[in-house]
């Protein structure tokens, strides 16, 4: 065995890999889960600090979170990946319009 070399093997998949393997969702056979959008991750963002402040930074961060929250459902209604996904956009829709006719008193 003098002179052999042996490879590093990667137990774990590359950054990358992983990436592409969240944004492809799970299973991949009918995607239920895959990682936040753009718009969801701004809901979420504006959700956590709407949670940490108070006055009008909490206002507007709550607005934030409901403007980021309709974008992820407009989206997913429109163009989601199966029927579970197009369910959980019009759910989301419906919540935010809900919250919406509260807010305005209607």
């Amino acid at each position: 065995m003098a002179g052999a070399s042996v490879g590093r093997m990667r137990a774990v998949p590359a950054m990358r890999e992983r990436w592409r393997r969240g944004k492809r969702g799970w299973p991949a056979s009918f995607p239920v889960a895959q990682l936040p959008n753009a718009p969801l991750l701004v809901a979420l963002g504006g959700l956590l600090v709407a949670a940490a402040t108070h006055g009008s930074v909490h206002a507007y961060a709550r607005s934030l979170f409901y403007a980021g929250f309709a974008a992820w459902a407009w989206e997913e209604l429109f163009s989601g990946a199966n029927w579970v996904r197009r369910a959980l956009g019009a759910a989301g829709f419906i919540y935010v319009v809900a919250k919406l006719g509260v807010a305005l008193e209607a």
